[in-house]
């Protein structure tokens, strides 16, 4: 039995987790086993992320969703077999997702998201909050600074993918790298990497900076150039949402891009171009791969206190097929 700060280790674990011990250091996994996940909408993203989450080795990962495994969730969604068509996608999840790793302790929630009150979410270290309405991610993440819970919120449309993070007020060990002087004087100069951790804190906004983010403002209309309409494209796919209650649909393609245009052309004509929409319906596997990889990593770090996640916005472009972070809203970054 290896034991830290009142967290055990079992031999068994200490063996399973070496190569991540040996990576990051028994304290960081130490926090990752006594770490309490929810994930909410296991649709083929929600499926990548719970099952990087899981095979990092936390306490225990509660899956939400109240929706029926559909044929379209079969393009990504890999945790939920064939034969569970047409029941709970959580539930048709668990199999598969304990075999990954059955000493985590895993749930299934049939509830509805909109229903679970605020207090649901003190449950819980870190809240991941997927496909849902403007309206529920801005209630959850009010919830989640009031209780001091990790708030993130990721999506996937096709090929374009994003996450966000609302991680308050977040303390962080990260390793710096420094070139130190061992020569003696009068000697031709000699050096060697010194690796020291620093303490740091960085304090993120809420979603709300999000959807006041300005895009429109000269300063970023340079940037978009360098990354591609991203960010207006996210306030597009939220409001189809939002003004739908469904996302973009192959089997309507056509008439979901007229749909699309017509918000495009409401809140961004200028920055979005036509070619931006064609690559949104249905959640693409190798995208899911790609954008839950980035935001349960971000995940890991958050938990694990070890190096600095992303402040705050990760987005996939599907044009480029590229990934890149935005800062959104104030942060202040200093040492302890």
């Amino acid at each position: 039995m290896v034991e830290t700060n009142g967290i055990e280790l079992t031999e068994q674990e200490a063996e399973l987790y070496d190569r991540q011990i040996r990576l990051w250091g028994l304290d960081s996994q130490k926090r990752l086993r006594s770490a309490r996940i929810l994930i909410a909408g296991i649709n083929g993203l929600g499926a990548e992320i719970a099952k990087n989450i899981i095979l990092s080795g936390v306490k225990s990962v509660t899956l939400l969703d109240d929706q029926n495994v559909k044929e379209d969730d079969f393009c990504s969604q890999f945790l939920a077999p064939r034969s569970s068509l047409g029941t709970n996608r959580a539930e048709a999840s668990l199999g598969r997702a304990q075999q990954l790793n059955p000493m985590v302790e895993l749930k299934a929630d049939k509830g509805e998201l909109s229903k679970k009150s605020n207090d649901y979410f003190k449950n819980f270290d870190v809240v991941c909050i997927i496909a849902a309405p403007t309206l529920e991610l801005l209630r959850i993440d009010e919830a989640c600074r009031e209780a001091g819970v990790k708030f993130f919120a990721a999506d996937l449309w096709g090929m374009f993918g994003y996450s966000f993070a609302d991680l308050q007020e977040h303390n962080f060990a990260e390793d710096v790298v420094k070139h130190k002087i061992v020569s003696k004087p009068n000697e031709k100069t000699k050096t060697e990497l010194v690796t020291s951790t620093v303490k740091r804190i960085l304090k993120y906004p809420a979603f709300q900076a999000l959807l006041d983010f300005d895009y429109k403002a000269q300063s970023y209309a340079r940037k978009l150039k360098r990354s591609g309409p991203a960010l207006p494209l996210l306030r597009v796919l939220q409001k189809f949402r939002d003004d739908e209650n469904r996302d973009p649909l192959y089997s309507d393609r056509d008439a979901d891009l007229l749909k699309l245009m017509k918000i495009r052309d409401e809140i961004a004509a200028e920055l979005i171009p036509n070619s931006a929409l064609t690559h949104l319906f249905a959640q693409i596997s190798p995208a899911a791969a790609i954008v839950g990889g980035a935001v349960a990593h971000e995940i890991i770090k958050t938990v694990s206190q070890k190096e600095a996640p992303h402040h705050n916005v990760f987005l996939f472009d599907p044009e480029s097929c590229c990934g890149f972070i935005e800062s959104i809203g104030t942060d202040a970054l200093k040492n302890n």
